[in-house]
């Protein structure tokens, strides 16, 4: 017993020590990028990419599955984003409700004849709707059976799609009008191919919205939502802007990312079965491009363009980190076949091993650290002042990540609409570790023993409270 403590004390605390010194260079990493991006915004205008003649057509992707109640506002704010060529692509997934009523009561729709390609195979589609007002004319509405599956419906949706980029987003999220401007510029600026591009997703818990529309952005009052706000804040500002730095990201948000429509679909679209959809796509469009043998990236942009309202029970909250948790392993498990062969470059040799062992490991060794610390109180004389001292200045490193994310985000865009909201967010930092980590690590193990029971698990639906309407002038 004491030789397995031992043994297991040493292993923690070189795992530790590690993890500090890759978290620091990820804060370098960060630091740089946003201050790169920030000076290069400059260079090259987005005034001046409007007026290009080689403008990259944009398709936003939108499913839809009951959403009667919202549907109207959502879509006429997608179709007043700012940017010359784009069309919105919504994609009724067999809605139960008189969501496709609405549509086409509101907007004039009429079924039209559409020559629907299916390169990405779906459950059937019933049908496209076109507007006969010229008003809507960049709205394409596309009717299918219900798939079961966000992922279904997005590969309908990129099917029927006519541009070479497209958006996937959720019909319930609120974008930036700048949104499509900023993910399509990379795209035409950079030197190498770029395959898909992303942005920092935030709560949209508690801020104001009217029509469809963000009026003022506040930090979520709610007590689980106010804690998502925080991570992330930190794992897009730091996380995903260090791995963009490197050309390393293996995951774009599902809220919202642009994606190569050619890649994507050469790819095979997005895997209806995966509970980590977005991750996994990405990471067969890395293994495309590999395979292609030519040079690829794909990047995140530090600007904040998308809201969406996020879990805000207990039960919800952990029915999706157990989705995301069991959806890491199995795409991992999926492409294990990537792991350390030269063919795939420093996705086989960095980025998957970098998941495996500080994303799907860590709450596999904090239950073993947690076990090994009751037998070590039991049976061993155990140094507790030693156990405290080392907790204590891991604390400490976790705040100092936590704290500069903020910062960063704070002095670069400047959120929110009262610095008291400010506070607020400095003091869940604060107490983060204590009453909201053990819910996360409660929801990776129980989403890693659904993986390996083979216990069925569907995406289930969110139970959202609405937004914060504004008040009208």
């Amino acid at each position: 017993m004491e030789v397995y403590l031992k043994s297991f004390e040493w292993f923690v605390a070189g795992y530790a020590t590690l993890y500090i010194v890759i978290y620091f260079m990820m804060a370098i990493l960060s630091f740089w990028a946003i201050k790169v991006y920030n000076n290069a915004k400059y260079i090259i205008k987005d005034e001046v990419l409007v007026k290009s003649n080689h403008l990259l057509g944009v398709s936003i992707v939108a499913p839809a599955y009951n959403e009667e109640l919202n549907i109207i506002h959502n879509v006429k704010s997608l179709l007043s984003l700012n940017y010359p060529k784009f069309e919105v692509v919504i994609v009724n997934d067999g809605s139960t409700d008189n969501t496709l009523q609405k549509l086409i009561d509101e907007f004039e729709l009429v079924k039209v004849d559409f020559y629907y390609d299916e390169k990405i195979q779906t459950k059937p589609v019933r049908g496209h709707y076109k507007s006969v007002n010229p008003v809507y004319s960049k709205l394409l509405v596309v009717d299918k059976e219900n798939g079961k599956s966000k992922a279904d419906a997005s590969n309908a949706g990129i099917n029927s799609a006519k541009y070479p980029l497209f958006i996937c987003t959720d019909v319930d999220c609120i974008l930036r009008n700048d949104t499509i401007m900023k993910l399509a510029k990379p795209f035409m600026t950079s030197k190498e191919r770029v395959i898909a591009t992303g942005a920092p997703i935030r709560a949209s818990n508690s801020c104001e919205v009217k029509d469809g529309f963000m009026v003022k952005v506040h930090f979520p009052k709610n007590w689980w939502a106010s804690f998502q706000e925080l991570e992330y804040i930190r794992a897009f500002l730091l996380g995903r802007m260090a791995w963009s730095q490197v050309n390393g990201l293996l995951l774009v948000s599902g809220g919202l990312g642009m994606f190569d429509r050619e890649i994507a679909i050469e790819a095979g679209g997005y895997w209806h079965k995966s509970l980590g959809e977005d991750m996994e796509l990405i990471t067969r469009m890395r293994k495309v491009m590999y395979e292609r043998k030519e040079k690829f990236k794909i990047l995140y942009i530090p600007e904040s363009l998308c809201w969406t309202e996020v879990p805000a029970t207990k039960e919800v909250f952990i029915r999706q980190r157990v989705r995301w948790a069991r959806g890491l392993i199995q795409t991992l498990n999926l492409h294990k076949e990537m792991f350390l062969k030269p063919k795939y470059g420093k996705t086989g040799f960095l980025i998957m091993p970098y998941f495996f062992i500080y994303e799907f490991l860590v709450p596999i060794i904090e239950i073993l650290g947690i076990i090994s610390l009751i037998l070590a109180l039991v049976f061993l004389d155990f140094n507790v002042f030693s156990l405290l001292k080392f907790t204590f200045v891991v604390y400490l490193f976790y705040l100092l990540v936590t704290l500069l994310s903020v910062l960063w985000d704070e002095s670069f865009y400047g959120h929110y609409a009262k610095r008291r909201e400010l506070l607020h967010l400095v003091g869940k930092a604060m107490i983060e570790p204590i009453v909201y980590h053990p819910f996360n690590l409660y929801a990776s193990i129980k989403g890693y023993w659904y993986f390996f029971t083979n216990k069925e698990q569907k995406w289930g639906n969110m139970q959202r409270q609405g937004f914060k309407t504004a008040n009208k002038i």
